[in-house]
C-alpha cells in the first residue's frame, strides 16, 4: 500500500539528480551544502570529490574524496537550509518558527498574513504548513529584503510557491484593504507591532490567532499592554524557547557547552468577535514609564545591517536564481 504524499514530494525522494541541493557532512560534523551538477567537483583544503560520484545515488550515501575523507550525503532539511542560506536581515530561528507554526495552529488551507519577511525563513515554514491550497501573504517594507526572501524561497521549493504572495509596503495599508475577517492567522515580526493592532484586528476572523515575535522585554511589555487596551483580543500569553543540545559519546552523556539561548519572545492572542470586549483579568496596579515616541533598531541593541551587505546578498541570490533558470 502506498501512502499519499504532498505535492512535490516525489521530486524530493529517490536518486539524487542534477540540480538537487545536498548537504555533505564530514567526520567532524561540519556541513557543506552544494548544488549537484554534471562534471563539477567539490573542493576543500583536504582533497576534492566529483559530483558524478553522488549523482544517481540514494540519500544516506557515503562518498570518499581524494584524500580519503568520507562524507555523508543527504538532502538538507528546512532547518539546515535556513541556517545556511544567504541572508540580509536576521532570520527567525527554526526553534521559534516551529513554535509559531504549532501555537498559531497553522494548518493546511489556512490563510496567513505575515509582516516582516526578512530573508524568508519564517515564510518557508508557513508555506510548508498551509500547503498548496492555503495562502501566505507576506508584507515587507524593504524591496531589497523582499528580493532576498523571494530568491531563498524559490531556491528551497525549486519554483515559485503557488500559495505565496509577497507585497512591498506598509502592513497597515495592505491589511486594511483586505476584506474584513478574511485572514485566519496574523504573524508579525517587526520593530513596533503594537502600531498595527487595529489593522490586524480588521483582517483577522473571530477566533483567529495573532502572533508577534519581538526581541526585547521593552517591546514585549509595550505590545502586551497595548494589545489588552484594544479590547479586540483575548488575554495574551508570552514565552521564549531555549534549545540545548547534548553531547552523546559512550558514557560521556552531558549537555553541550554551547546552546541557542535567547533569540526572541513570542506573544499570542485570539481575535474576539466584533463588538465583544475580552474580560479583563484583575491585577495589582503596576508602575509604568513613558515609552519612546519612535523606535529604532539601535534602541533595542540590534546591529543594523549595512546597505553594502544587503546589496551583495541581493546580487548574489539574484544571479544564482538567474543561473538556475538558464540551466
Amino acid at each position: 500500500m502506498t501512502l499519499p504524499g504532498p505535492v512535490g514530494a516525489a521530486e524530493r525522494r529517490g536518486a539524487l539528480r542534477v540540480g538537487d541541493r545536498v548537504q555533505l557532512t564530514d567526520p567532524k560534523g561540519r556541513h557543506h551544502t552544494i548544488m549537484l551538477a554534471e562534471g563539477a567537483t567539490f573542493h576543500t583544503h583536504r582533497g576534492y570529490l566529483k559530483h558524478d560520484e553522488i549523482l544517481g545515488c540514494p540519500e544516506g550515501t557515503v562518498v570518499r574524496n581524494t584524500a580519503g575523507i568520507d562524507y555523508l550525503v543527504l538532502r538538507p532539511l528546512l532547518s539546515d537550509f535556513v541556517m545556511s542560506m544567504p541572508r540580509g536581515a536576521a532570520v527567525v530561528y527554526p526553534k521559534d518558527a516551529a513554535q509559531i507554526v504549532q501555537y498559531a495552529d497553522v494548518y493546511p488551507g489556512a490563510r496567513v498574513l505575515e509582516a516582516g519577511v526578512g530573508s524568508g525563513a519564517l515564510s518557508m515554514s508557513l508555506l510548508r504548513a498551509v500547503g498548496d491550497q492555503g495562502s501566505v501573504v507576506s508584507i515587507e517594507r524593504r524591496e531589497d529584503f523582499a528580493d532576498i526572501a523571494r530568491a531563498n524561497v524559490h531556491a528551497f521549493f525549486g519554483t515559485a510557491h503557488p500559495a505565496w504572495q509577497i507585497r512591498i509596503g506598509d502592513f497597515d495599508e495592505h491589511a486594511r484593504i483586505l476584506d474584513e475577517a478574511s485572514i485566519d492567522r496574523v504573524v508579525l515580526d517587526m520593530l513596533a507591532p503594537w502600531e498595527n493592532l487595529e489593522a490586524a484586528a480588521h483582517a483577522l476572523t473571530p477566533g483567529g490567532v495573532f502572533v508577534a515575535y519581538v526581541a526585547t522585554t521593552t517591546q514585549l511589555s509595550r505590545l502586551a499592554e497595548d494589545l489588552k487596551g484594544t479590547g479586540d483580543f483575548t488575554e495574551p500569553r508570552a514565552w521564549e524557547t531555549m534549545a540545548r543540545t547534548w553531547h552523546l559519546e559512550g558514557l560521556a552523556v552531558r549537555p553541550d557547552h554551547r546552546m541557542v539561548g535567547h533569540t526572541g519572545f513570542l506573544l499570542t492572542s485570539r481575535r474576539m468577535a466584533p463588538g465583544v470586549e475580552a474580560p479583563i483579568r484583575h491585577r495589582r496596579p503596576q508602575g509604568t514609564s513613558a515609552p519612546p515616541a519612535h523606535w529604532s533598531p539601535e534602541d533595542l541593541g540590534e546591529r543594523p545591517v549595512s546597505d553594502k551587505k544587503v546589496r551583495k546578498v541581493r546580487r548574489d541570490v539574484t544571479n544564482r536564481g538567474a543561473g538556475q533558470g538558464e540551466g
